[in-house]
């Protein structure tokens, strides 16, 4: 039987913990309660600290009976996140904190596949959320009231929560059926490109279209990992250009991390990797003072990427889509990589686009499933949209 896992830590906020366990069990869920504390629990548990904290790498005794709050704070979330990854019944996971609360829970949380039930109550939750939800599906709920012992709001909160948490766990999505889930990335200059890749496809295929924006890549990565994609057209890569130069649209080291690790069907192009992104002029980094800017509107700022800033990007790219197991073709229209980098354009510029694709086809090692095609078509021409068409479909069927 599947349950809804109430977690908080049983030392400082075990009234809440225990009114939410309750609340939600009286509507005939089936509920674990788990003490991330650190200290004694001041209310029964189903599953103690000390079985959390043995999930640490280093034992229980790399997180429990630590003076120092931080590292038993950090070494709480490392452990709650191994433990929650090893569950089989989790219906759905709420949880109840402060700022350490909330830090180990949420960590737990973006573990868990997208689709399962997250709601996070958190003192936190009107503030910046990005470092807890990240891209993940997690439900920050404000407590409004610090969880300091119950009062007639944080009742209601909390009765609130439960509420919303054995609904969604009790009345699950549909499994997902019908066409399988494709994800694509794109980018305002590659729309086009995009676009009518996803038009020829939609009639097989659920296209997913995610904005490359570095929270975009890392959410259709994430969706790759869950196993809710059939493949992967990733025709705008612009986020490594940022996270190799200090731009404020970053992926992480592990973008194309997903595609190795599932071994999708991918399709890959240099989509607007003639640019980093900055905001408003003012917040440029000194040291690119003097560089080519293009204003994309008054609070983004595009910068041409150098032809050894583009050496660096390719082979980045490279080396990462050389550790895919899967199938992998790599398509480089050779007459432009953005709707700015085509003859006439603001960042139109040859020379430092033959040094990328170079150094893309120099470290991609080509195999029977890996592959670099070159085409003499700018990206946003409708036939280079067609052929990374027909280049998906066909690695698709292998």
């Amino acid at each position: 039987m599947k349950r809804i896992y109430v977690v908080g830590t049983a030392d400082t906020k075990g009234e809440e913990l225990a009114f939410l366990a309750d609340t939600i069990a009286a509507t005939g869920s089936s509920v674990a309660r788990v003490d991330i504390g650190t200290r004694g629990a001041t209310v029964p548990v189903d599953i103690p600290a000390s079985e959390v904290a043995a999930h640490h790498p280093g034992g229980a005794s790399a997180v429990l009976g630590i003076d120092d709050r931080g590292t038993a704070v950090a070494g709480m979330g490392a452990a709650f996140t191994s433990f929650i990854q090893s569950r089989d019944d989790v219906a759905g996971i709420i949880g109840i904190g402060g700022g350490g609360g909330t830090s180990i829970v949420t960590s737990g949380m973006r573990a868990l596949p997208l689709g399962v039930p997250k709601i996070m109550v958190s003192t936190l939750a009107s503030g910046d959320t990005a470092p807890y939800v990240d891209v993940s599906d997690i439900i920050m709920m404000p407590s409004v009231t610090d969880m300091a012992g119950l009062n007639r709001l944080s009742r209601t909160v909390l009765h609130n929560a439960a509420q919303a948490i054995a609904g969604m766990a009790s009345k699950p999505a549909p499994a997902a059926t019908g066409k399988p889930a494709l994800g694509l990335t794109m980018f305002g200059v590659t729309t086009p490109c995009v676009t009518a890749i996803a038009d020829q496809l939609r009639a097989n295929y659920d296209c997913m279209v995610f904005h490359a924006t570095g929270t975009g890549g890392r959410s259709m990565e994430k969706l790759a990992d869950s196993g809710l994609l059939a493949g992967v057209i990733d025709i705008t890569t612009t986020e490594v250009c940022d996270l190799l130069f200090g731009g404020v649209l970053p992926a992480t080291e592990d973008r194309f991390g997903a595609i190795a690790r599932t071994k999708l069907p991918y399709v890959g192009s240099v989509g607007a990797l003639d640019m980093v992104n900055f905001w408003a002029p003012p917040t440029i980094p000194e040291k690119y003072r003097g560089r080519l800017f293009y204003e994309h509107n008054p609070n983004v700022t595009l910068m041409r990427t150098t032809a050894e800033e583009c050496r660096s990007i390719g082979e980045w790219i490279g080396e990462k889509l050389s550790r895919c197991e899967g199938p992998v073709h790599f398509l480089i229209p050779e007459k432009g990589v953005s709707a700015l980098d085509i003859e006439g354009g603001a960042f139109f510029d040859p020379q430092a686009d033959a040094i990328l694709f170079d150094a893309i086809e120099r470290t991609i090692k080509p195999n029977a499933t890996r592959r670099v095609t070159r085409l003499p078509l700018h990206i946003n021409d409708p036939e280079f949209a067609k052929a990374a068409t027909a280049a998906f479909l066909d690695i698709a069927r292998q």
